[in-house]
């Protein structure tokens, strides 16, 4: 059985949504894992979000260990948490000796992994962009795709590692953003630039959430259909390498096919509802 550790800030539903979706598959018997812990850089009173998730991980019999990022900066002195990042994961990975996990998930984790945590604590993280998409956030990841008038986008899970969203990529689903649905929104934005759409629109550009909407519908069913791959042995992050079932290097798998009849499932009306 997998053994996983579960990082996240833990702050909003897209934090809870993920954990929540390997969770039940695990209730399920749909994936042969057991989360061993959660480790969250918010402590309790911090932020509401962030005190839902705790508690609900609580619920389920989980530990929970908690240090809190913002406060470790403060009592230091220092200006930026890059400056601590590193003292940080060494507090962390003290207060985690006693707990161990075959992998760990950064899923909503707002933080960076530095070199020695990343070391000690070898991650998988789902970033919201096609294999050598853009990196950052999904606003950030979104408003690049608008401006270079992307026909594609995607979501990939890889290795974390202190270089953003550039580790090596274990898995990764590809989705058009083209077509029906979105050739009106792509002409509502003819000739404006970035700055002008954030400006006049913010986040509630139509083209953005439309994207944003499909990025979301992908993002669970791959950490859960990556997770599937490792259980089974599939594939695997040995050393810091992507390697197949028989241990030889091997790229990225895609998981279109898996995670789109997932999405298409999800789609479907409850028993009982009008399509």
């Amino acid at each position: 059985m997998l053994r996983l550790g579960w990082f996240s800030t833990g702050r909003g539903e897209g934090s809870r949504g993920l954990y929540s979706c390997v969770k039940d598959a695990i209730d399920r018997g749909e994936l042969a894992a057991a989360i061993s812990f959660l480790f969250c850089n918010r402590e309790p009173g911090e932020h509401e979000g962030s005190d839902g998730f705790m508690e609900m991980v609580r619920s389920h019999g989980i530990p929970v260990v908690a240090l809190s990022s913002q406060g470790f900066r403060r009592e230091r002195g220092a200006a930026r948490f890059a400056d601590v990042r590193e003292a940080y994961d060494d507090a962390a990975m003290g207060l985690l000796a006693g707990h161990s996990a075959d992998y760990h998930i950064a899923a909503g984790y707002g933080l960076i992994f530095g070199p020695a945590m990343a070391r000690s604590r070898p991650a998988l993280n789902l970033h919201p962009a096609a294999p050598d998409g853009p990196v950052g956030t999904w606003q950030q990841v979104i408003w690049q795709l608008i401006e270079t008038r992307a026909t594609e986008s995607g979501a990939f899970v890889h290795l974390a590692t202190d270089d953003l969203d550039r580790g090596p990529v274990v898995t990764y689903v590809t989705y058009t953003v083209r077509g029906a649905g979105f050739d009106e929104l792509w002409a509502e934005v003819e000739g404006a630039t970035v700055a002008e759409l954030q400006a006049k629109h913010g986040e509630e550009l139509p083209l953005l959430q439309a994207i944003r909407r499909q990025m979301v519908l992908r993002e669970r069913p791959l950490l859960l259909e990556t997770l599937k791959a490792v259980a089974e042995g599939r594939v695997r992050v040995d050393r810091g390498a992507v390697v197949d079932a028989a241990g030889n290097p091997a790229g990225p798998v895609c998981l279109n096919d898996e995670v789109e009849r997932a999405v298409a499932a999800a789609e479907q009306p409850a028993p009982g509802q009008q399509a």
